[in-house]
């Protein structure tokens, strides 16, 4: 295997971990509307563990997408 097909294979990889971080901030959301349904007086301080569970499962988005594009346009 040559260098280039192992840098596409690497940043396909990558582009897969978007995705699924993707499927993380939807499920962080779900659980915490499910979780606010279920109990609206704790839904308000519930709150900051919902934008802290959004921006973890974001951040991991960023990084698959960095490593995807130091991969493609610099390795």
């Amino acid at each position: 295997m040559d260098a280039e097909a192992a840098k596409m294979i690497g940043a396909g990889l990558a582009a897969i971990g978007m995705g699924l971080a993707s499927l993380g901030v939807g499920n962080v959301f779900a659980k915490f509307l499910e979780g606010a349904l279920r109990n609206p007086g704790a839904a308000d301080s519930q709150q900051g563990r919902l934008f802290i569970g959004f921006a973890g499962a974001e951040l991991l988005g960023l990084l698959a997408f960095v490593t995807m594009i130091i991969l493609l346009f610099v390795a």
